[in-house]
């Protein structure tokens, strides 16, 4: 016989059609956009995989100062490797040919044997004044193919867009923090067009690849280190990079990895707190139908059909958001979450593959989470016994005295009863409104913290052009002052290794102006941050090429963000790193040093440089803020939205009483819903500051992984945005439940007099 309580599915469906729908569409996009996620980012997952082999990706690769002779390579090639040259030349850019130079290129010879090139568009270069263009790269600065930009001089015609397999991330040097796609780019061009601009610019990089892979990372990492100590014998290194370390390689991987463990993880949490909307729901619905309940148990259903009949509902709507969840993930959000993808890596052409544990992630799994969740409430609340739902007795502690409340005003105290009946669901309020609020921090403050990073960079830069020279050379320039630098490695436990940027500063330095302490270094406040450093702690570094290790205490901590470093002064540093008095390598300049040749140049750190992290992630990650935010708006809308509806629901017999009673529609809402205010702004309050907390950690957890820090900045300005957007939130929301106040028959206190 079929089952007769399967005709009030539809009934309810019908009635509640305004709730369900609302849940339907937001768990429908929901789903899609992190179906979308999966899809698109386990099909470049897989393309960025499979590209080590199908581009033949360098295991490494080393830059000397000098050409090493074949001896040296013959010699190297002893030890399990092959070396392949891949010289290149970094030349300044115009590229939109208005005479300023406004980025810097790296430019390959043709490759045909090592890290190969995908082309995007267009064609390879033929001749030599035509060069191929990294696609992001030229996406940022407007450049497209047939276009001509000037480069080092030379007006060069671009032939087409293309993705270098080993700069799927855009680093200009390894120890960066971030990337830059916007004012550093890679390329290709035939070899006599890259030999056209001579030794101006010019690095001696040499690839390898291992003759016979290694099993695994530690052996990688053995292997690494022994063609490292035979290198350093033999030549002058000025880079040394094995693939596993390679932020320009590896990054990408990593951060898609950690991108997709992020979104699952939001998807559940969200799955979880409607989960316990619709307890709440079918609780308030148990209540309303109890004699029912209790009639049809009395007649021979039991508790299991029950169960299955209420629970039917929510598994019913989460099914078919996630069946069209994930039919818009295939079709839709794919391209949405491949184009941000594209916004920030240079990543090859990829083909969307089948991801069956993308399906299973957005379609069981949270059936599986809603089904637990209300089976436990609904095996709770259908315990009771049939009598007990015929006389509506569902409490579970006998002689329940009611809270003793202050002697207040009639209306304050009326009000506060509202809100301890309808304790559980304004609890789920309150953690919705703190989930919602913590991703709306997050999409709030990034923008500011980044601009304030940017700021603070620029205002402690130690000089406009801070030069890295290969050798010493004097100038006559007095606006020039020397120092030296060098690069070590941290050691840290729960960190990978990172560059430590060291600095010897001449006494009386005209750039560098803090008091250098008697004992110990000057540190940078990023560096104590990080590494939770204080005032008299040590901290061991070691050689960037080599094992020495050199352990420096903590004399000061200096306001420096644009990278972790170190300060010594000149004479400590000379005696540290046994250097004579006349060896430095490097200049600090207010002014372009116009008299130092290209060739004895290493690097030249500017204002661009000490700007690039905020520029890229402005670029790169400005539209997923933007879309956090919407996200989180629309979450405490609907979240506010249904448990507002559900209590007044719930009180629908008391407020048809007291519109008997005379009570207006306008005395009547400031009862019950200012009731609701009073929680909405107690938890939008109380959520400020549980997020901000909750940020913290989330964001010390996520800087771990960076290399360099951003100090964490909550403009102060955001928390009011934040109770303002709540509250214009809640008063659309109230507006619509005073509709309905206004709807409630003064008859319905009649239908259920006991």
């Amino acid at each position: 016989m079929r089952n007769p309580l399967r005709k009030r599915l539809l009934r309810e469906l019908i009635s509640e059609f305004g709730k369900y729908l609302v849940i339907f569409l937001f768990l429908a996009a929901t789903i899609g956009f992190v179906s979308g996620f999966l899809v698109a980012g386990g099909s470049m997952i897989k393309a960025y995989d499979e590209s080590f082999e199908k581009y033949n990706i360098e295991d490494g690769h080393f830059v000397l100062e000098e050409k090493a002779d074949e001896e040296v390579i013959s010699e190297l090639e002893k030890g399990g490797v092959s070396i392949y040259l891949d010289f290149y030349h970094e030349v300044d850019v115009d590229s939109d040919l208005n005479k300023t130079i406004d980025s810097v290129l790296r430019i390959f010879s043709e490759r045909t044997e090592v890290n190969l090139v995908c082309l995007m568009e267009g064609e390879l270069p033929t001749a030599p004044d035509e060069i191929a263009i990294d696609r992001m790269y030229a996406q940022n600065n407007q450049i497209a193919v047939n276009d001509i930009i000037e480069a080092g001089g030379r007006d060069l015609t671009v032939t087409g867009l293309v993705a270098l397999s080993d700069y799927s991330a855009l680093f200009t040097d390894n120890g960066d923090m971030m990337f830059d796609a916007v004012k550093f780019g890679v390329a290709v061009m035939t070899k006599d067009g890259a030999g056209a601009f001579g030794p101006s610019g010019l690095h001696y990089s040499y690839s390898w690849k291992y003759k016979e892979a290694p099993k695994d990372t530690i052996e990688e990492k053995d292997k690494s280190d022994n063609l490292m100590k035979g290198l350093a014998v033999q030549a002058k290194i000025s880079g040394y990079v094995p693939r596993y370390a390679n932020q320009a390689i590896q990054f990408t991987g990593d951060d898609m990895g950690g991108d997709r463990t992020m979104m699952i993880v939001l998807l559940y949490i969200l799955i979880v707190i409607l989960a316990f909307v619709f307890s709440v729901t079918i609780r308030h619905t148990i209540v309303r139908e109890a004699a029912v309940i209790g009639t049809l148990r009395a007649s021979g259903y039991t508790k299991g059909e029950l169960l299955r009949h209420y629970l039917a509902m929510p598994l019913l709507v989460t099914l078919l958001a996630a069946i069209v969840g994930n039919v818009l993930g295939y079709t839709v959000f794919k391209f949405m979450v491949a184009g941000m993808y594209y916004n920030s890596y240079s990543l090859p052409t990829y083909e969307t593959v089948w991801n069956g544990e993308a399906f299973w992630l957005t379609t069981v799994v949270p059936l599986v989470i809603m089904s637990i969740t209300n089976v436990i409430s609904l095996m709770r609340s259908l315990s009771l016994s049939p009598l007990q739902f015929i006389r509506r007795d569902l409490s579970r502690t006998k002689h329940k005295k009611a809270v003793r409340l202050p002697n207040f005003r009639f209306f304050t105290r009326f009000r506060l009863r509202i809100i301890f009946q309808n304790r559980a669901n304004y609890m789920t309020l309150f953690a919705g409104i703190i989930f919602a609020n913590i991703l709306m921090l997050f999409g709030m403050m990034m923008s500011p913290l980044l601009s304030h990073y940017q700021d603070e960079a620029l205002a402690n830069m130690i000089a406009e052009y801070q030069y890295v020279l290969k050798y010493p050379v004097e100038l006559e320039s007095e606006k020039a002052e020397k120092y030296n630098v060098t690069s070590l490695k941290t050691r840290e436990e729960g960190f990978e290794e990172e560059a430590v940027t060291v600095y010897g500063i001449e006494e009386n330095s005209r750039y560098v102006d803090w008091d250098l302490p008697e004992t110990g270094v000057i540190i940078s406040d990023g560096f104590a941050e990080k590494y939770k450093l204080r005032e008299g702690d040590f901290v061991t570094l070691r050689e960037e090429f080599g094992e020495k290790q050199y352990t420096f205490q903590v004399g000061k901590i200096q306001d420096y963000p644009a990278m972790l470093a170190v300060f010594l002064s000149a004479e400590q540093y000379r005696d540290v790193f046994e250097r004579k008095e006349d060896d430095f390598n490097g200049y600090f300049s207010d002014e372009k040093l116009t008299e130092i040749k290209e060739e004895y140049i290493a690097s030249c750190i500017t204002e661009d440089d000490l700007t690039k992290v905020s520029r890229q992630l402005t670029v790169s990650m400005g539209k997923m803020f933007s879309m956090v935010n919407v996200f989180a708006v629309v979450l405490a809308a609907l979240l506010i939205y249904l448990l507002t509806r559900l209590i007044l629901e719930q009180n629908t017999g008391s407020i048809s009483m007291v519109k008997i009673l005379g009570y207006r529609n306008g005395e009547i809402g400031r009862l019950y819903l200012l009731a609701t205010t009073w929680v909405v702004i107690i938890s939008i309050g109380i959520s400020l500051f549980v997020s901000t907390e909750i940020i913290r950690l989330i964001y010390r957890e996520m800087m771990k992984g960076f290399s360099g820090w951003l100090t964490l900045y909550i403009d102060s300005k955001i928390y009011g945005e934040m109770f303002l957007m709540g509250m214009a939130v809640y008063l659309m929301v109230a507006l619509l439940q005073f509709r309905k106040i206004q709807r409630i028959p003064m008859d319905e206190a009649l239908k259920n007099v006991e």
